[in-house]
């Protein structure tokens, strides 16, 4: 008895010790990526390709619907201006003026940089979907820029053809924002970290407007990118702006 008693204290006491989440982990990466998407959103950002001998800007205008539909028009430099890239559910496209080419992108280029940054063009186009493509597991509790957040553990589903072996995100408790990721490729080693700051009111929510994306492998490399301004839950924009052919007329 004295055996059976001690054993149910240790039980007692270890559930205890043991963190309550009130949520599930799919439950809190969908509502982070219900904030950072909305319904819908239209937008302007720049990005900063940041090298040990150089920097280069880009400029560009964003459309997405959902999580399946997304598309980026290159505003600058010149010679880039006019390019469109396009995600339909798992497709992506680029359509290039300058040559009057429009290009599918194939699977086996989705983990290729993106315009020359160190965001891929899965990273960029939201190829893969953080909450159908991966299984989810809160692995612990920390704080990223003044915000406590839960540690969230994505593994790839089997059979989903995605980029990374393993992907670990930091989203904030109370106001799920995305503050921070680590990716990792299939061998689980640590190739490139994200993190999110500078939070400020992006239309009807505060979001960060910030994203570093450093590899972890390559001195001096860094990619910043900046939202200039966003609007959600725009009523012109659903699946049928995402066309071929609107690629062509979007401005």
């Amino acid at each position: 008895m004295k055996i059976l008693l001690k054993s149910i204290s240790l039980a007692i006491a270890i559930f205890c010790i043991l963190p309550v989440y009130s949520q599930d982990a799919t439950e809190i990466v969908q509502k982070s990526q219900d904030l950072v998407n909305g319904k819908s959103n239209k937008g302007n950002m720049k990005m900063t390709v940041v090298r040990p001998d150089w920097t280069r800007e880009v400029n560009m205008k964003s459309w997405s619907f959902g999580d399946d539909y997304y598309l980026v028009y290159i505003l600058s430099p010149a010679r880039d201006k006019g390019q469109v890239f396009m995600k339909r559910n798992t497709d992506m496209w680029n359509w290039m003026p300058a040559i009057n080419r429009m290009i599918k992108i194939p699977p086996s280029m989705m983990s290729q940089s993106w315009m020359g940054s160190d965001f891929t063009n899965n990273d960029l186009m939201k190829i893969n979907s953080y909450v159908v493509d991966y299984n989810h597991k809160i692995i612990g509790n920390e704080s990223v820029n003044g915000y406590d957040c839960y540690k969230v553990e994505l593994l790839p589903k089997e059979n989903a053809a995605v980029v990374w072996g393993k992907i670990i995100m930091w989203i904030a408790k109370d106001e799920y924002y995305q503050m921070q990721f680590e990716f990792f490729d299939e061998d689980m080693k640590l190739v490139n970290k994200e993190v999110c700051s500078n939070v400020v009111q992006m239309g009807d929510r505060k979001l960060p407007s910030k994203l570093v994306m450093t590899p972890l492998d390559k001195e001096g490399h860094q990619t910043i990118i900046e939202m200039i301004d966003v609007q959600f839950n725009v009523g012109d924009i659903d699946a049928s702006f995402f066309s071929q052919q609107n690629m062509k007329r979007v401005r």
